[in-house]
């Protein structure tokens, strides 16, 4: 079974930073590209950062470039973000995402193009 588990969301001040982990089970991480996107209240689902499969290529969301660091290690099967200069508007539920095989880089935002999903982490920046 394919089994997903996101954690390191929680309260922060704006500003302050956080490290959110998901660790996968049930299939070859290895050979998955891996996306971490996020849903603000009210608002859709956005890609913030994803990195390949193959060359560890990354790809980051505009408004999260620079202080946000997409990681992966294939010995631990887990993928990390590391936020950092939270702000008040990266309230969000974070989940990660897993594609089998590699993505297309115009592609990388789209939710369409994962397979499976983790259960999703809060986020909470207060100001």
């Amino acid at each position: 079974d394919v089994q997903l588990q996101a954690s390191g969301g929680g309260l922060v001040q704006a500003g302050g930073s956080l490290r959110l982990s998901c660790a996968a089970s049930g299939f070859t991480f290895d050979d998955y590209t891996i996306g971490w996107f996020r849903q603000a209240p009210g608002k859709e689902r956005e890609g913030v950062s994803c990195i390949s499969s193959t060359d560890g290529s990354t790809y980051y969301a505009d408004s999260v470039k620079g202080r946000f660091t997409i990681s992966r290690d294939n010995a631990k099967n887990t993928v990390y973000l590391q936020m950092s200069s939270l702000k008040p508007e990266d309230t969000a539920v974070y989940y990660c995402a897993f594609k089998a095989g590699i993505i297309r880089g115009s592609r990388w935002y789209r939710a369409l193009e994962f397979d499976y999903w983790g259960q999703g982490t809060l986020v909470t920046v207060s100001s």
